[in-house]
């Protein structure tokens, strides 16, 4: 790192607490809800309501898991923060953040970066040694992705992509071969994810991922590769074209997955009725596509899924069709 990047005029010597949570983009922590998907997925099979102390183990090991993402993302921001902070200089909206503002040194950083990951694998240890593997591989990925990934056409948004993966796979090990006790005998229950949702979610990641570099692209203009030099390998002809075939996939692939009954661990109801939950789905890609490209917005995906309440509100629908239909199998079949 240049002297420049090293001091910076003007940076306290001790970063206020302020700085630190803004620096951990709490906004941003939406994206880790991806971690609870395979709970509620599996609702059908873990839910006892003659059991309530077992259900309240695997929501807590789920939650848990949760937290380590949080911890683990917000150390990634502080790395990546560090190692880009010239480029975020002359980023309209990044040159804000604490780093590049010189209200957060980059040896604070690093150290506030290494106590959140220290923190985030101890935890991890307490549920699993698969979680610890899982927790370093989103780590050693996002690394990565800060000093390299970045930096290469279309591997770029296949590492945000797996990242998303890796949250999904997390919570899926949270609470698989949960133990839950059924009438005061105890029973393992095998509550992994179908891997039909791991490919919706490493699909679905893309397309935002692409819609976020297509945003910041027609944002940047001519100053595009001094933001984000991985830029100036694209162009939004061809965004467009990557960001069509991957949301018409991940609408097919989800589609797939809501009568894929009798594939191992696609945990659906036999009936299809899970197929209810498809125009939501569609609607929601639908609706973004609508936004990225006559609302001109994308660069930060976690602000449309909050703010636009056409799309929050259908992924409410979403979430209560799935819920209802997947506890009607678990209640009356």
């Amino acid at each position: 790192m240049s002297a420049e990047q090293e001091v910076i005029k003007g940076t306290p010597l001790i970063p206020s607490m302020k700085a630190i949570v803004k620096e951990s983009r709490p906004q941003q922590m939406v994206k880790n809800g991806l971690v609870l998907v395979p709970l509620f997925f599996t609702v059908n099979i873990w839910y006892s309501g003659d059991d309530i102390g077992g259900m309240a183990a695997i929501v807590g090991r789920a939650f848990t898991a949760l937290g380590i993402f949080v911890l683990l993302s917000a150390a990634i921001y502080f790395v990546n923060d560090s190692i880009d902070i010239d480029l975020d200089r002359v980023h309209p909206r990044k040159k804000f953040r604490p780093i590049a503002a010189g209200k957060i040194s980059i040896r604070w950083a690093i150290g506030i970066a290494g106590i959140m990951t220290v923190a985030a694998l101890a935890i991890a240890t307490a549920i699993s040694i698969p979680m610890v593997i899982t927790a370093a591989a989103y780590l050693g990925t996002n690394i990565a992705y800060s000093w390299w990934l970045k930096n290469i056409v279309l591997l770029d948004v296949m590492a945000v992509a797996s990242g998303f993966v890796l949250r999904a796979v997390a919570g899926s090990i949270a609470i698989d071969h949960a133990i839950i006790s059924q009438s005061g005998t105890s029973a393992e229950l095998n509550l992994t994810i179908s891997p039909w949702l791991y490919v919706v979610t490493a699909l679905g990641a893309m397309f935002i991922a692409l819609a976020k570099r297509r945003n910041e692209l027609s944002i940047a203009g001519i100053n595009s590769e001094a933001q984000r030099s991985i830029l100036s390998e694209y162009t939004l002809p061809l965004l467009d074209n990557l960001i069509n075939v991957v949301a018409t996939a991940t609408l097919i692939s989800y589609t797939l997955y809501t009568f894929s009954t009798g594939v191992t661990e696609a945990n659906v109801p036999s009936d299809h009725s899970m197929m209810l939950t498809i125009p939501f789905v569609a609607y929601g890609v639908l609706r973004y596509l609508y936004l990225i490209h006559l609302k001109g917005v994308g660069e930060a995906p976690e602000e449309i899924l909050i703010k636009d309440k056409p799309l929050l509100f259908n992924i409410l629908l979403w979430l209560i069709t799935g819920s209802s239909v997947l506890m009607w199998t678990r209640l009356f079949n």
